[in-house]
Formats: structure tokens, sequence, C-alpha cells
């Protein structure tokens, strides 16, 4: 990584209805705001159009995907350390650990040592598509052996996926959003 933001998020100042409408696949009216869109969103909404055709992409994987949300977020946690994204593994945590999984196995996650069959298979291919793009045969019967075929697809998608949204955040420098004071936290 550069080591330095190469784009800041949009300007409170330039968001409109088309850039607040962009975001509206992952983000509720609400929320479509330079504070809450977070530095991600923030910097995404820069490109509109782009953003739009991602979120609805991302937002599938997020709210509508096949896979049970505890999986998801095995392969978007590999996924972002494989791509040596901090600031996608730091945002995923609490998703993770909302999905149901605990520290220790968060840890193994970060490890390649889970400590279920199903994650291990899970991160075995996430490996996989990160070192190959590719899938061998055994492990492909063995997720077809858990999953169905929707369910693999999804899977696939969402490690591509977001190892795409690492490389973008790597590249882009984007930097962790500051820490909100106690005032501003209220639940969404």
């Amino acid at each position: 990584m550069s080591g330095r933001q190469r784009l800041e998020p949009l300007a409170a100042d330039e968001w409109d209805d088309g850039v607040r409408d962009a975001l509206s696949p992952l983000l509720p009216a609400q929320r479509a705001n330079p504070v809450d869109a977070g530095n991600v969103l923030g910097t995404l909404a820069r490109h509109p159009d782009l953003a739009r055709a991602y979120l609805q992409f991302n937002a599938h994987l997020l709210l509508k995907s096949t896979l049970s949300a505890r999986v998801r977020e095995v392969v978007v946690l590999r996924a972002a350390l494989l791509r040596g994204s901090e600031y996608l593994w730091e945002h995923h945590i609490p998703l993770a650990e909302r999905a149901g999984l605990t520290a220790a196995e968060i840890e193994g996650i970060r490890a390649a040592e889970p400590s279920s069959e199903q994650d291990r298979l899970v991160v075995r291919a996430v490996d996989e598509l990160e070192r190959h793009s590719t899938l061998t045969d055994a492990t492909w019967t063995a997720l077809r052996g858990q999953f169905d075929e929707r369910q693999v697809l999804d899977l696939i998608f969402t490690a591509g996926c977001y190892g795409l949204l690492a490389v973008a955040v790597n590249t882009l420098g984007i930097e962790a959003e500051e820490p909100r004071q106690a005032a501003d936290t209220c639940p969404r």
C-alpha cells in the first residue's frame, strides 16, 4: 500500500441527490450522508455510476446471499486478510460477531486454522481462489457436499467482490474513520 490516502471522501458540500441515489442500494436515505457513509462509500461517491453498479452487486452479497451470514463473514474476513486490508478486516469483525463468530473463531480464520470443518473448507476455498483463481476438484466436491450450487456461486462471488474491494481500499489508501463522539453514536 502507498501509506497515504490518494482520494479523499467526497466533501459534504458536494453530496447531492445523485450521490445519495447512487449509494441507495446499501444505505437508507437517513444514512446517505458523509458521516454515516464512512470513508469507503464516501470515496466511491466520487464516481456515482460506478458506486451504484458496485453497490447493487455488493448489496446482493450482504443482504440477499444464499449463504448464511456466518459463512459470508468467514469468506469476507479471509478475503480481506489475504488482500492485506486491515480496514475491511476491522470493519467486518462486528458483522462477524453479529453473525455468531466468536473471537477465537475469528482468530482461527486469521491463522488459517478454523475450529469447525465447514469454516476450514470455506477458508481453503477462499485461499485457493486467491492463489489460483480457481478451485481444485477436491475443494469443489467438498463445497458441493455442504452447499447447493447457488450457495457455491455466492461464495465465489463474495470472495471476488471483497478481494476487489480490498484492492481498491488499499490502492486508494482509505483510512479508518475517526472515532465518533458518544453523542453521535446513536443506534441505527
